[in-house]
């Protein structure tokens, strides 16, 4: 008997411990509405909270949650495992158009670490309308609950084609179609039924360090925020960037990428 009540007490705790779906959803919410209006104004922010732009830490009342922004399109993933979100702004419309991805981590009910990339003109591929033009044709449904992936797939997925590109060697699971949405330009334009998503392999030493996941099993998707290395010489150990990640029967279907150039319109 106290057997069993050890296990159900386990059991209970690792429960406890996951965060509530609705509560990640709320969050998201107030942190779109918050960056519509300008105003780091949630409910469930901490007042220790720690916030970074383009992994520089700012003060948030400083950064671009100060600054009212149209939103056109958003996407979230709620990952209650880890008790973290991440949000796609698509904000072609806005004045200042941007293409921002946040993840924002949990401590009891509260964001005690938001993290932003945030791109505009100026960083690789930028282009805000085509991002938007793009975005808007994908479907991103959530996956019957038959059908969804484990974390453990949905992160190797990402994995394998970041790794891909210092090793061409690796099998990454791409899907037929697959296609890629790069700052502004989409590979699948004119071939909308096939796997346009095959990155080639970088001139070597190359490999994509600090990798930071967000994993939503119900919407298949994974987000990694990384340092890209290469594209912007000024930045060898790596620039600011992140993959969105969305992964159906094991197979990748789209890929979001926006990375940030610390000299204008870096590329090689």
């Amino acid at each position: 008997m106290l057997s069993l009540l050890l296990i159900f007490a386990g059991l209970a705790s690792q429960v406890s411990a996951a965060c509530d779906r609705a509560m990640l959803e709320a969050a998201t919410a107030a942190y779109i509405k918050a960056q519509g209006a300008g105003t780091a104004d949630m409910a469930a922010l901490s007042s220790t909270v720690n916030y970074t732009e383009n992994d520089v830490v700012m003060d948030i009342k400083k950064g671009v949650l100060s600054q009212a922004i149209t939103i056109d399109l958003s996407r979230n993933l709620l990952d209650t495992t880890q008790c973290a979100t991440f949000t796609e702004l698509a904000c072609a419309t806005n004045k200042h158009p941007y293409v921002i991805h946040t993840r924002m981590l949990f401590t009891d009910d509260k964001i005690t670490t938001i993290q932003s990339v945030v791109t505009d003109d100026g960083d690789w591929a930028f282009n805000a309308a085509g991002e938007l033009k793009w975005n808007k044709e994908e479907k991103w449904d959530p996956i019957p609950a038959a059908k969804r992936d484990t974390r453990a797939v949905i992160q190797a997925a990402g994995d394998a084609y970041l790794d891909s590109w210092g090793d061409g060697t690796v099998k990454v699971p791409y899907g037929t179609p697959c296609t890629r949405l790069e700052g502004g330009s989409y590979t699948s334009g004119s071939n909308p039924k096939t796997n346009t998503c095959k990155m080639p392999e970088f001139p070597k030493p190359f490999k994509i360090t600090n990798r930071r996941y967000i994993i939503d099993e119900e919407m298949g998707g994974v987000d990694i925020f990384n340092d890209f290395p290469f594209i912007d010489k000024t930045k060898p150990n790596g620039t600011p960037s992140t993959n969105f990640i969305r992964v159906e029967g094991g197979q990748i279907r789209y890929i979001h990428e926006v990375t940030v150039c610390a000299t204008k319109n870096c590329g090689r």
